[in-house]
């Protein structure tokens, strides 16, 4: 007994579906293994810390700039923190900032942690109106009870816990 179908035409699909099967199985790796270094994944501040995310790995950082950390150096520099409920980042952009991007608004910066946990940045991204935020970081900023859908800061008594009403 042969475990090949009885059939002409039914053998013939097998050894087409056995010869095409490794040619995608190949074709869908090596697109896998072209595209592992334009991947780039969102965090906030907490969920980079938690992920241990590696010196130098592409990533998006978004969050809340934290106010009264804008420091603008003179060479074009500016340093900044990004934060959520949870954790901080200090963030370090050499370049034009955008017009609105301001503290205690939203922003999402592209870039990579050095070795001193440090956020190089190489674009920020701000809101651009006052209902806009991006849908990652507004996602990300719910999970953690940190929304400020209306524009107003979140309150928060000791345990941490969201105040109605503020």
């Amino acid at each position: 007994m042969t475990w090949l179908p009885r059939s002409r035409t039914a053998r013939r699909r097998l050894f087409v579906l056995g010869a095409a099967a490794p040619i995608l199985v190949l074709a869908a790796g090596l697109v896998l293994y072209g595209l592992r270094g334009s991947i780039s994944y969102f965090y906030t501040p907490a969920q980079a810390l938690a992920a241990h995310v590696q010196p130098g790995r592409g990533i998006q950082l978004g969050g809340l700039v934290e106010r009264g950390t804008v420091e603008k150096r003179g060479d074009g520099e500016v340093d900044f923190v990004v934060a959520d409920r949870f954790a901080k980042s200090d963030v370090v952009y050499r370049g034009e900032l955008p017009d609105l991007f301001r503290e205690g608004q939203g922003v999402v910066a592209t870039g990579a942690y050095d070795r001193g946990g440090v956020f190089i940045a190489t674009q920020v991204l701000a809101k651009h109106d006052e209902k806009y935020m991006p849908r990652e970081v507004a996602q990300a900023l719910k999970a953690q009870g940190e929304w400020r859908g209306d524009g107003q800061a979140a309150a928060y008594d000791r345990a941490g816990t969201s105040q109605k009403g503020s």
